[in-house]
């Protein structure tokens, strides 16, 4: 896993905090995704992030061992995504983590 000063690397996306440490194999796929939601082709966003259009297909498809940092924060500073450093195992709750919590009260709610 990457990790700068003994911090991992954490990936958030703007509309939902994913809370766990990804490899470069899974934020290619997260990128892929995003990239797709805004309507950008591979094209598009490498030329936007100054990145190959081949790095970008590359990365988005599992097949890049490495990738230096300049080139993933300029691919996700195009898609207005960033990457955060965040203690290991410190978790934000999700809207689905919130969602799931209010229906168990509201479960507790009827039973009494």
């Amino acid at each position: 896993m990457p990790n700068i000063l003994g911090k991992s690397l954490v990936f958030f996306e703007i509309d939902l905090y994913t809370g766990h440490v990804l490899n470069l194999t899974s934020l290619g796929e997260k990128i892929a995704a995003r990239r797709k939601a805004l309507g950008l082709s591979q094209t598009a966003l490498a030329q936007k992030a100054g990145v190959g259009r081949s790095t970008l297909e590359a990365l988005e498809n599992g097949r890049l061992g490495e990738l230096g940092y300049a080139k993933i924060t300029n691919i996700l500073a195009a898609m207005g995504l960033e990457l955060r450093l965040q203690e290991a195992g410190s978790r934000r709750p999700t809207l689905e983590d919130l969602m799931d919590e209010d229906r168990d009260d509201q479960g507790l709610d009827r039973q009494r």
